[in-house]
């Protein structure tokens, strides 16, 4: 039987040195490496979670709506302002270009100064825009206002995604994103049903007075209750935000999971630039999903544009019965964006079950 090896000099010397040099490594460093292991992608609780996705859907929910809610009062508009379908219907083109505009714009600035100021700026534009449209009487001024509308609200769903990837690790995203786009996703048929009551019962107006005391109620709930979540303030949610980032509900009861930890610095603000964020076309798997997407919804957009004077023409339909013909694509799009969004959940987990 073999006796075994007894180590060399040099082996027992390198031995020695490990040793000492793992002794003379300090206790604090050594709980410090242990305790960043232990550090969650997110302090929120589940609760804080939906609650701020809740919000965030509710916000997302006024981009499709706004864009979609007056489609049943277009002959009202072109009888009101004594100008044709085609002048209105450009007021639709013009709210859909900054609907494509404006979220590069919002996305780069929230990442610099936070989520919060961001929707409060964007609630405070789109509040504004539409009192203004409520009360307007002529064409320019609905074409100008419908712009500064947009504006406001085209770059809540954009915000939303990016709240999701604040609270989120990749494989819980998708069960969040598919509850942050329910709003978005149901608001494009319901928007003409409300619409096409208001028209119908009170007055085109009434759209737009509608409109502004919900964007009211959702602008006194992201001032008091949401939460800042840009990882670049406020990390994991450990670092309590300071000023406008920080909500009021906040600012009286103080979170249980805030920490005296170090602040991170705050990016320098620069001027936002939207062609930044244009270098993913150039990537090939991104390229492919975005022409798809851009393919139905351009086809989408002239369709939902079209429907309303048509049917009112041919079938002879009123402002309500229109409305209601959009409810059938609201219905499917929730259930599809709750539905693949668990779906997508559980394909991650499968997936880092397979790579562990």
């Amino acid at each position: 039987m073999a006796n075994p090896r007894s180590p060399t000099p040099a082996e027992g010397s390198n031995d020695i040195e490990l040793s000492n040099h793992e002794s003379h490594i300090p206790d604090e460093e050594k709980h410090q490496a242990a305790d960043d292991t232990d550090i969650p992608y997110s302090v929120f609780s589940k609760s804080a979670k939906r609650w701020t996705v809740f919000l965030v859907a509710l916000a997302g929910f006024f981009s499709p709506l706004s864009a979609n809610i007056y489609f049943p009062a277009l002959n009202c508009l072109t009888h009101d302002l004594r100008v044709s379908l085609e002048l209105i219907n450009l007021t639709i083109t013009a709210y859909l270009v900054c609907q494509g505009i404006v979220p590069s714009i919002v996305g780069d600035t929230a990442d610099m100064i936070g989520r919060r100021p961001v929707y409060i700026a964007a609630f405070v534009i789109y509040l504004g825009a539409n009192v203004g449209l409520a009360l307007q009487n002529s064409y320019p001024a609905l074409l100008v206002l419908r712009i500064l509308q947009s504006s406001g609200s085209s770059g809540t769903i954009a915000l939303a995604m990016s709240v999701v990837a604040d609270l989120a690790p990749p494989h819980e995203r998708g069960k969040y994103v598919g509850a942050a786009l329910c709003g978005p996703n149901t608001a494009p048929s319901l928007g003409p049903v409300l619409g096409g009551v208001l028209a119908e019962r009170a007055s085109w107006r009434w759209i737009f007075w509608f409109l502004s005391i919900l964007s009211g109620i959702c602008l006194a709930l992201i001032i008091t209750c949401l939460p800042e979540t840009a990882r670049k303030l406020v990390g994991n949610g450990s670092i309590s935000p300071r000023g406008i980032n920080r909500s009021l509900l906040s600012s009286l009861i103080k979170s249980k999971a805030e920490k005296s930890t170090p602040r991170p610095a705050r990016p320098h603000f620069r001027i936002p630039n939207p062609i930044s964020c244009l270098r993913i076309v150039f990537h090939k798997d991104t390229a492919l999903v975005l022409v798809a997407n851009a393919i139905f919804y351009m086809n989408y957009s002239c369709v939902q544009a079209s429907l309303s004077p048509l049917l009112m023409t041919i079938y002879g339909l009123n402002a309500l019965q229109v409305g209601l013909t959009y409810l059938p694509y609201g219905i499917a799009s929730g259930i599809a964006s709750f539905l693949v969004g668990k779906d997508f959940s559980l394909f991650q987990i499968a997936e880092d079950e397979e790579d562990i």
